[in-house]
């Protein structure tokens, strides 16, 4: 991802306007990725700004780290949509805009004048995309929303512990795959727009249904098939397979499935004799023999130093790796080639880490334009684009409109 503040989209989706009055984390994080690969987002703020300004430690320059993650490549505005004068200010925005992008409870745009009727009687082609906790209908409907609600109605918390003790996922990820959900069905519907004659469309991303198809597919496990058997007994549960491995000072991590990798592991640590037990002649056999050579693989794996351990499994071809802290990932060899995270200068906030976007196209590249933006930064500038006077901005801040 190339650092050029202050230059020109050259991502694919160069030439597209997104008007995002999200806030916190689903929606932002699609206005980023498509801010990345081009779009010129414009972040639509109440007068009090985005909540994720406000969470997190440290602040520096008024910027959070939350904030920071999720708002590159935008310019910011405030504007009060409670006004008459506000609403005006946004839907003459959104007229020549591609994308309307917001998280809204059902039925508050609508409120606020700026719902997806409203707008598209203005601009056909408009693609307006509303993430919601639950969908627009149902009895949750109306609810609040919160990643950790969403967690815990999905059923993964007890994959990740267990009926006694389910755990949560320790980060956002409901939020943060309604994010990527919400961006590919931006995408999506842009280019039904274009095999459809220009006609654009109401695109609705519920947090619920988004997490589910995420984290569910590999998990049903016997829920799939109807009518629904029980697991036999000794069968490997989740639990058992995602995991870590305690070694001699530290832990690691292993997905082993084909028999050579099988075979590389028994050699990393030892015990090739493994590889001619009865019990680990396949896949199937080994799963049904999980619980046993789950317990000498525990065994044998800590009595080696992790540093050790790794080399050796890679040598001999088994997929292992570290347990890593954020520090120890932010030193290892292959993120700093990849740049997976990199380095830039805020005037106010001084050097800051960014994470790259992850794609890399050979023709149209993402790069980085814009810095995370304070409250308000670019409201004249956005507003003269729009065709604004400056005594219309002055009178429109003047009646705290926009700010």
């Amino acid at each position: 991802m190339d650092i050029e503040i202050g230059g020109s989209a050259r991502g694919p989706m160069a030439g597209i306007r997104v008007i995002d009055f999200s806030t916190v984390v689903s929606g932002p994080l699609c206005s980023q990725i498509l801010g990345d690969l081009g779009a010129d987002v414009i972040k639509v703020e109440a007068p009090r700004g985005d909540s994720s300004r406000m969470m997190g430690f440290p602040f520096r320059g008024g910027l959070s780290p939350l904030f920071t993650q999720f708002n590159r490549n935008k310019r910011a505005l405030s504007i009060d949509l409670k006004l008459a004068a506000g609403t005006e200010v946004a839907r003459r925005l959104v007229r020549s805009a591609d994308v309307v992008l917001e998280n809204y409870r059902p039925g508050v745009a609508d409120r606020l004048g700026i719902g997806y009727d409203a707008l598209s009687a203005e601009n056909a082609g408009l693609v307006y995309v509303a993430i919601s906790g639950f969908g627009p209908t149902g009895p949750y409907a109306d609810l609040p929303a919160y990643d950790t609600v969403i967690q815990g109605l999905s059923g993964f918390m007890q994959v990740q512990g267990d009926e006694r003790d389910p755990k949560l996922v320790r980060g956002i990820a409901a939020d943060k795959t309604t994010g990527i959900t919400a961006a590919y069905a931006t995408l999506a519907a842009l280019l039904g727009r274009e095999r459809n004659g220009g006609q654009g469309q109401r695109v609705e991303v519920p947090m619920l249904d988004a997490y589910a198809a995420f984290a569910l597919p590999d998990v049903l496990g016997p829920e799939v098939f109807l009518p629904v058997e029980e697991v036999p007994p000794g069968m490997p549960t989740p639990a058992d397979i995602h995991r870590t491995w305690k070694t001699a000072d530290g832990h690691v991590v292993m997905m082993i499935i084909e028999d050579d990798q099988f075979r590389g592991i028994c050699r990393a640590v030892g015990r090739d004799d493994m590889i001619d037990d009865p019990r680990c002649a396949n896949l199937m056999t080994r799963l049904a023999h999980a619980k046993d050579l789950f317990a000498i693989l525990e065994a044998e794996i800590e009595k080696w130093p992790t540093a050790e351990l790794i080399e050796r499994g890679r040598r001999f071809g088994a997929p292992v790796a570290p347990a890593n802290g954020i520090r120890e990932f932010l030193s290892d060899p292959q993120v700093k080639v990849n740049r997976t995270i990199f380095e830039v200068e805020d005037e106010q906030a001084g050097r800051m880490r960014q994470l790259r976007n992850p794609v890399r196209f050979g023709e149209t590249p993402a790069n980085l334009r814009r810095l995370p933006p304070r409250l308000g930064q670019h409201t004249d500038e956005v507003l003269s684009e729009a065709g604004y006077s400056d005594d219309e901005i002055r009178a429109l801040r003047s009646a705290h409109a926009v700010a």
